[in-house]
């Protein structure tokens, strides 16, 4: 049997759900191009975009995500509310949203950390699959886009795997500013049925399901990109 305050408040579970679904996939998406770039720049010959970004690897890595979403949403925010003409454009509606925030906030951490794990498997293609590249005739760039980059991924799938899952627990920290996200539902559900573990525990239910479903898609992909050897 369904238990009733499930029942009642199942359209804001609902709406919770999509919300962490969406923010997932819109930090996922741009979160990993951002990384690849990077993973490109800290491998760079030119010395001021290599330091550039190990200093913003350095930077986000080595401070606590939740402090970087409240500088964003608390002191970027607040710094443009305080510009009338922010206040009166288009733009305003998102800017004073913390979604968007949070959103930001975990582009900016994924590409960090993925940016660094991507640059490790770029150092790990095989020399000797470069150089059949160019043999073949590609260019450096034609090399990297067809050759280093793919295999570099096809690499790290498992680690992946797990960056996007890290990633899924992170969208927790939504509801630290005010976006009803999936957990930011079940403590709605808290404060008003005074149920107090119930809802967690749904909640940490599908957060293991959302898990589940990753690794599988990154397991999935992995057989896909995996060459099957036949016996002789």
């Amino acid at each position: 049997m369904i238990p009733a305050w499930i029942v009642e408040y199942a359209s804001l579970l609902l709406r919770g759900l999509q919300t962490t679904i969406a923010i997932l996939v819109i930090s996922s998406v741009f979160g990993y191009a951002l990384a690849v770039l990077v993973a490109l720049a800290r491998i760079s010959k030119n010395r001021v975009i290599a330091k550039v970004s190990l200093f913003y690897t350095s930077v986000t890595r080595g401070t606590p995500l939740l402090i970087q979403i409240y500088i964003f949403y608390y002191g970027i925010g607040s710094l443009f509310a305080q510009f009338p003409l922010i206040r009166g454009s288009f733009l305003w509606p998102y800017l004073r949203d913390g979604y968007w925030y949070i959103v930001f906030a975990l582009v900016v951490s994924m590409g960090a950390y993925v940016g660094e794990v991507i640059r490790g498997g770029l150092l790990a293609v095989p020399k000797g699959e470069m150089e059949a590249a160019s043999a073949f005739g590609m260019t450096a760039r034609q090399a990297l886009l067809r050759v280093r980059l793919p295999r570099a991924l096809r690499l790290l799938l498992p680690t992946l795997a797990g960056e996007t899952v890290m990633l899924l627990k992170s969208t927790a920290l939504a509801s630290t500013i005010a976006v009803i996200d999936l957990l930011g539902a079940a403590n709605v559900v808290r404060a008003q049925t005074l149920q107090v573990y119930e809802p967690l525990l749904l909640v940490a239910g599908v957060y293991v399901c959302l898990t589940f479903l990753i690794e599988g898609l990154f397991a999935f992909a992995e057989r896909r990109g995996t060459p099957v050897r036949r016996s002789a």
